[in-house]
């Protein structure tokens, strides 16, 4: 049986989870559709999502088309979670992308369509709540050609909008208005479909117009529109038919070599560690042991699969199947997995599809007796959420984690004391910047010679590095100069010191270059034991690392950068004066607005510091009629007072300080 892994997507209360149930009740896996408001949904099963009604967690459930083995995956919406999302898509065959006939096109709309038209993912677009005052039909259409993609193409009409007896009836391929739209949107992207139309248009049967919808849909080149209501359950018949034979469902090489990707962990009832893993090629099986990560290897101890809306046990998993297996106690999000060599396991995902959370906080226990329980509970929320990216402090005994938005950090705060009972608050909401290289900057300690105190020789080299190329590490050393084990042990180093750099921001690309080498072999005094003041070991350069490379940053120089967010924004005309002057005090960069008679439109750059301020301010300015789009864009050079993160480890850049924290000596 084929599988088809399909993902819902759409803005916060577009009705995403409402059109889950409803394709669920449709299939018969529910005898219910469940309310959001209710909190009685299938897919929402935090008591948060219950409470607050929304998508917080991916959640997967599954159930059969015909001879198709649907894999529904249902996504958050709001952008607070939007690392959720990202670690969907590299798992999908397929989207439907909802969007609310009221609200229409909105922010994370664009957002959303952009990455899967980047990654080519085939979509279909649910036009939900037909039967609420205000739907649109025609006008939507040239929103989403406008805003989404012009190769939409409305698959049906709506009649009786804005009522509970909205309905969606769907177009024939033999209506010769649908069948002349297909033909004209076919050719967009294959000249053949108009030849032969001009030649002889009798000759484009309606099921040849429908295998070229198909086969487009397909290649993400063109994206069928459907009109309905997850409430009523009107055009959710045509969009099930449209999923079916529209969408690809791959049929995977169970005889292949086994290729899997992690895209979400979560913990069981005893704790235990679970990896969700969408399968590729082969079939893994219990028992069968498989790598993945940096060298890591387990044993498969239980599988699960999911089947007509639940898990169930099985002894496999295989190609184009989800799965959940258990054993992996050291498996991380976005781990490939495989029984070969990991250098056979190409990767199947496409990493950082959005921008990293640009916000931090510090998490304080309410009890400083809890701070040890807090820094567990917040390793195991990272392992569901690597974006956290938990920074931890032992000087002050503080954490901090990251975040995307202020809805973010209240889950966190509600998790923690749900699920672990640990009562916290947070400090202020603060701005993550990077630091980029001004130059290039070289530095070299030699072995026994003053002032190292170390039996290690190290020279490193420090380049810039393309926006995005990330951190490089490459020898102009032989590499067998000295052990591996050393060499590694500075390449780890490297990577952890450029965490922090001169002002205590992350150097997030960089090429480090190791130009010398050195070290005392193993060696120990006339019938002795090895003697560790005589012999280097790799501690030696771990140690020295961080002082060479503090060394080579200094003569390179680092400029600190801040995030910068694009926005547009939809206001009345007669308050833009108003709010360019908001911009301005903002540090804001608006381009020539687009003035109309009666709503103008600014669009421009703004420092993600100053986003919320902006949405606060917004009401007040545009009598409430403001509507603000934004995300993130770049990162540009700090203007003014440079701002500094306190150092979380010992300071290689006071080196007196440094040699007493490690060696308790200078």
């Amino acid at each position: 049986m084929k599988a088809l892994n399909l993902g819902i997507l759409a803005h916060v209360d577009a009705g995403k989870t409402s059109l889950t149930e409803r394709l669920l009740y449709a299939a018969g896996v529910i005898d219910a559709v469940g309310s959001v408001d209710d909190g009685s949904t299938q897919t929402d099963s935090l008591a948060l999502e219950r409470q607050r009604g929304i998508t917080i967690k991916s959640a997967v459930v599954s159930f059969a088309l015909g001879d198709v083995t649907v894999n529904l995956i249902d996504t958050p919406g709001h952008p607070d979670f939007i690392a959720e999302v990202e670690r969907v898509l590299g798992v999908l065959d397929g989207a439907v992308l909802v969007v609310s006939a009221v609200e229409g096109v909105q922010a994370q709309t664009r957002i959303l369509m952009r990455t899967l038209q980047r990654l080519r993912i085939p979509t279909l677009i649910f036009v939900n709540k037909i039967d609420r005052a205000g739907a649109r039909h025609e006008s939507l259409l040239c929103d989403l050609a406008a805003k989404l993609s012009p190769s939409v193409v409305a698959m049906g009409a709506t009649v009786d909008r804005g009522t509970p007896d909205a309905a969606f009836t769907p177009y024939g391929v033999s209506d010769p208005a649908f069948g002349l739209s297909l033909v004209e949107l076919l050719a967009e992207h294959d000249d053949r479909w108009l030849e032969t139309f001009v030649e002889n248009e009798n000759a484009l049967s309606g099921d040849a117009l429908w295998a070229g919808l198909a086969e487009q849909t397909r290649g993400a080149l063109v994206h069928p529109v459907y009109f309905g209501s997850a409430i009523t359950g009107a055009g959710t018949q045509p969009l099930i038919a449209g999923i079916r034979e529209l969408l690809p469902a791959p049929e995977g090489d169970r005889e292949a070599p086994v290729v899997g990707s992690v895209f979400k962990v979560e913990r069981g009832p005893a704790g235990e560690k679970i990896a969700y893993v969408r399968m590729f090629s082969g079939e893994l099986r219990t028992r069968d042991r498989v790598r993945f990560g940096a060298g890591r290897e387990a044993k498969v101890t239980a599988i699960r699969v999911f089947d007509a809306g639940t898990t169930t046990t099985s002894h496999s998993v295989a190609a184009g199947q989800i799965g959940q297996l258990w054993g992996l106690t050291e498996v991380r999000i976005g781990d490939e997995l495989t029984t070969g060599p990991v250098a056979d396991c190409e990767s199947k995902r496409e990493s950082a599809f959005f921008a990293p959370p640009t916000l931090e906080t510090v998490v304080v226990p309410a009890r400083a007796s809890d701070r040890g329980n807090l820094q567990s509970a917040l390793s195991q929320l990272a392992e569901q959420d690597p974006l956290i990216n938990l920074r931890q402090d032992d000087v002050r005994q503080e954490t901090s984690v990251s975040l995307y938005g202020e809805v973010q950090k209240e889950v966190v705060q509600t998790t923690l004391a749900t699920e672990y009972g640990l009562d916290v608050s947070f400090r202020e909401t603060t701005t993550i910047h990077i630091e980029r290289l001004d130059g290039i900057g070289a530095a070299v300690e030699f072995n026994k010679v003053d002032p190292n105190p170390f039996l290690a020789t190290i020279g490193l080299r420090v380049e810039p590095a393309a926006p995005g190329a990330g951190v490089s590490f490459e020898l102009e050393v032989e590499l067998g100069s000295m052990p591996f084990a050393f060499i590694k042990a500075v390449e780890d180093t490297v990577h952890e010191t450029l965490r922090q750099g001169l002002y205590g921001w992350e150097i997030p690309d960089a090429r480090v270059v190791m130009t010398h080498s050195g070290y005392s072999a193993r060696q120990s005094h006339a019938h002795a034991v090895f003697d560790k003041s005589m012999s280097s070991t790799a501690g030696d350069f771990r140690l020295l690392t961080p002082l060479v490379l503090t060394t080579a940053l200094r003569r390179a120089g680092t400029t600190v950068h801040e995030p910068m967010h694009r926005f547009q924004l939809e206001l009345p005309t007669d308050a833009v004066r108003g709010v360019l002057a908001a911009l301005a005090k903002l540090r804001a960069i608006p381009r020539v607005p687009a003035l109309d008679q009666d709503v103008s439109v600014l669009e421009g750059e703004i420092p993600a510091s100053a986003v919320h301020q902006l949405e606060q301010q917004l009401p007040a300015l545009t009598r409430g009629e403001g509507v603000l789009e934004s995300a993130f864009e770049r990162y540009q050079p700090v203007i003014g007072a440079v701002p500094r993160r306190e150092r979380t480890d010992h300071d290689p850049l006071n080196r007196r300080e440094y040699l007493l924290h490690v060696l308790r000596r200078v």
